[in-house]
């Protein structure tokens, strides 16, 4: 079986989203600052028709990269492997793992973007759970106490086969930490109908979005505030 890659220009991505009435255009999966020209002038396009635009990204960009795209980004998605040089090295190649939470925290004042964090729990190499208190810690003071939290579920593949899945235990017990530092939104990911994929209100402790897959199917919530409460909970609609 042959896989065939097909390119698809500016014009036509965005020509595709508004065909599918799509709300916006999200670059994912390859890290979208390999191809800067292509996702800027995608993005540069893409307000210019109404859509929103996110990366996703392992936050290696310059500051002059971020004023670039910045007008013409709204979500900054970011993976946080780890919270020390010595973690990341285990990972990644990273020359200073704190350029890039100086490109996270540049992005949000600059650029007033909505900032998420992801950190993928690995068993043995990322897990030290007071590392991750002070990555919670840095969100929280850094970013906001309302700025989400994704810790999600590893699975061994290829130089990590020989590791095992991350304890749904482990993934709970950070969680825990995190809220415990006073982060409102922390989600456990990879976990396929795991309770806390779900969205709870901080104040009334409600819950105001279930989620199934990448499928909403409860809201309860409007112009970004609890239906229950009014807690504003810094939802982007």
């Amino acid at each position: 079986m042959s896989l065939i890659s097909e390119e698809i220009p500016p014009e036509e991505a965005v020509r595709l989203a508004l065909r599918y009435h799509a709300q916006g255009i999200a670059w994912t999966y390859n890290e979208p600052t390999i191809w800067f020209e292509y996702t800027f002038k995608s993005a540069q396009l893409a307000k210019k028709n109404g859509l929103y635009t996110v990366y996703v990204t392992n936050g290696s960009i310059t500051k002059e990269g971020l004023d670039l795209i910045g007008p013409y980004l709204d979500v900054f998605r970011v993976d946080i492997k780890a919270f020390s040089q010595e973690t990341y090295n285990k990972i990644t190649p990273i020359f200073d793992f704190h350029k890039i939470l100086e490109s996270v925290i540049y992005a949000k004042e600059r650029w007033n973007m909505h900032i998420e964090i992801v950190t993928n729990i690995i068993p043995t190499i990322n897990d030290n759970i007071e590392e991750l208190r002070n990555l919670a810690i840095f969100i929280r003071d850094n970013l906001g106490k309302k700025t989400p939290w994704h810790i999600t579920r590893f699975y061994p593949y290829l130089d990590l086969s020989h590791l095992y899945p991350t304890p749904i235990e482990t993934l709970e017990k950070v969680r825990e930490m995190g809220i415990s530092e006073n982060l409102d939104f922390v989600y456990i990911g990879n976990v396929p109908g795991h309770p806390y994929e779900d969205t709870y209100c901080p104040k009334c402790k409600r819950r105001v979005i279930k989620r199934s897959g990448f499928e909403i199917v409860e809201n309860h919530t409007h112009n970004g505030k609890c239906d229950f409460c009014g807690e504003d909970l810094g939802i982007v609609e």
